[in-house]
């Protein structure tokens, strides 16, 4: 049959044309037996559903929208084939917005998505946002938002993040019990959601080792690296530098990695480093770099699947679920134990 059409396929199932379209929309109005036998059938007899056209009928764009404040940490490249995964097998494309870490680029591309360039939203907020006014905005028009990473707690949406805090502590603790005491912190902004639950852990992990907390180890970054490069420099040629860095961010191990070469200072002999990050050369660094590697790809596939099932439950109400997955401390070269440890253990 070469002309088959939905209604002739409908018709040779004995189901109705709506039953069989929401087969091919992954509707989970029908059962998975009957979206079996439709999808069987339509590829028996070579049918190809005309998006086009049904979308014209939906007003449905096919698309979603990811909002990320970069591109060069590898957990945001593999974030987002996470979700390219999921889109593919919904039938859907992917528009990829790059803040650079700037809330004005963030604010102007939602309002640019709220005239219905897409159907849904997947964002992890730029380190400068100061306000969700243009999120609440693209809410106000039934697009629904799923947050990853970086999220905002005060906004009713489904939220996808490693174990900031958890992960932080058992890093800070690995490093004490290494024999490290004087352990720096490099962190970005502390308006973002994760930074505060990584510092809470390092803080927290310090004080159960009776660890007295000396605020010139807490190190803020911005998003300038030749700032960053200069003040991760005069902290590494203080007389009482630290022993050991913990970074929140995989950008600011790197440049720990090169003022350490330009000052001669050995890894791990003379200061000991551990980073989150997903970065694929990690094993490759000399010496290698201990990480706390987040499940990024795993992460990005749960922030689709999650704008899906809020896509398919349209009009049903809001879903503001937080999935918390845990990460992996990878002990590697950059990090060794000390001779003569001086911590107490709780």
């Amino acid at each position: 049959m070469n002309n088959i059409n939905l209604k002739r396929l409908a018709l040779r199932l004995n189901l109705s044309v709506s039953t069989v379209s929401k087969a091919f929309h992954d509707n989970y109005d029908i059962s998975p037996e009957t979206k079996k036998r439709i999808l069987k059938l339509a590829k028996q007899l070579n049918y190809q559903p005309n998006t086009f056209a049904s979308n014209l009928r939906t007003q449905k764009s096919r698309t979603i929208a990811v909002v990320i404040p970069e591109i060069t940490n590898n957990f945001f490249a593999l974030a987002i084939n996470g979700i390219e995964s999921v889109a593919r097998e919904k039938g859907y494309h992917v528009l990829i917005y790059l803040t650079h870490e700037d809330y004005a680029n963030e604010v102007s591309f939602i309002q640019h998505l709220q005239s219905g360039r897409a159907d849904g939203v997947i964002i992890s907020l730029s380190d400068s946002a100061r306000s969700v006014t243009h999120l609440n905005n693209l809410r106000n028009k039934d697009i629904p938002i799923v947050f990853f990473d970086r999220i905002y707690d005060g906004m009713k949406a489904t939220k996808i993040t490693t174990d900031d805090y958890e992960s932080s502590y058992n890093a800070t603790r690995y490093l004490i019990e290494l024999g490290c005491s004087k352990i720096a912190h490099f962190y970005y902004s502390k308006d973002l959601s994760i930074v505060n639950n990584r510092m809470k852990g390092y803080l927290q992990a310090l004080k159960d080792y009776k660890l007295t907390f000396q605020k010139r180890y807490l190190v803020g970054c911005s998003s300038n690296n030749h700032e960053n490069y200069q003040l991760i420099k005069r902290h590494l040629t203080k007389a009482n530098r630290p022993e050991a860095i913990f970074s929140s961010f995989e950008n600011l191990a790197i440049l720990c990695y090169q003022v350490c070469e330009e000052l001669k200072l050995s890894i791990p002999g003379d200061v000991q480093i551990v980073s989150f990050s997903n970065l694929e050369t990690a094993a490759l660094l000399n010496p290698s770099l201990t990480t706390i590697t987040q499940p990024a790809y795993e992460i990005g596939q749960k922030a689709a699947l999650a704008l899906f099932q809020a896509l398919d439950k349209e009009g049903t109400g809001l879903s503001n679920e937080h999935i918390v997955i845990k990460s992996e401390l990878i002990k590697r070269n950059s990090t060794t134990r000390l001779e003569n440890p001086s911590f107490r253990k709780p």
